[in-house]
């Protein structure tokens, strides 16, 4: 059983021609313009250092990586095509914020269908209440947006695939 490793980050053109103008002015008002200068450059514009990825999960050679200007991982890009043209039915989702990027993700994914894992332990927030949150709302009317697992279930739950071919 092979596994698809998608990487997403989210970020703007330099213009900000792709950045809605009412979420620039959130971004404003949280504290945090974007395209503001920073210590690791402007805030959340594609090949700003700030942009890039920690060393630690710097994608591996051949793996995808999806450039997104929206929380949403499908919000235009084209993650939707990547994983049809591969035949994938099934998302593990992990990353951050859980209650923002993770979310938005999610819901997208099974709107179009997927059946979906959020990985509690692989997920984070500033607000650890948010993301508990967030987590609970996934399995809400008999998992309405898919299932929580640890990574260790996750884990497992791969090596039993791979078992049975």
């Amino acid at each position: 059983m092979g596994v698809l490793i998608v990487h997403t980050r989210e970020g703007h053109l330099p213009d900000l021609s792709d950045c809605p103008s009412a979420k620039l002015e959130r971004s404003q008002a949280a504290g945090a313009l974007i395209g503001s200068p920073g210590p690791l450059g402007q805030l959340l514009i594609r090949g700003e250092h700030d942009h890039d990825f920690i060393d630690e999960l710097e994608p591996e050679s051949g793996e995808i990586v999806i450039d997104k200007p929206g929380y949403s991982a499908f919000e235009r890009t084209d993650l939707q095509l990547v994983l049809a043209s591969r035949g994938i039915t099934e998302l593990v989702l992990c990353g951050i914020t859980t209650e923002v990027c993770v979310s938005s993700t999610l819901r997208a994914a099974v709107d179009r269908g997927y059946r979906c894992v959020t990985v509690r332990d692989a997920c984070a927030s500033a607000y650890t209440d948010l993301h508990e949150a967030a987590l609970r709302m996934v399995e809400v009317e008999g998992g309405i947006f898919g299932t929580v697992m640890d990574t260790a279930q996750v884990i497992g739950r791969l090596r039993v695939g791979r078992e049975a071919q």
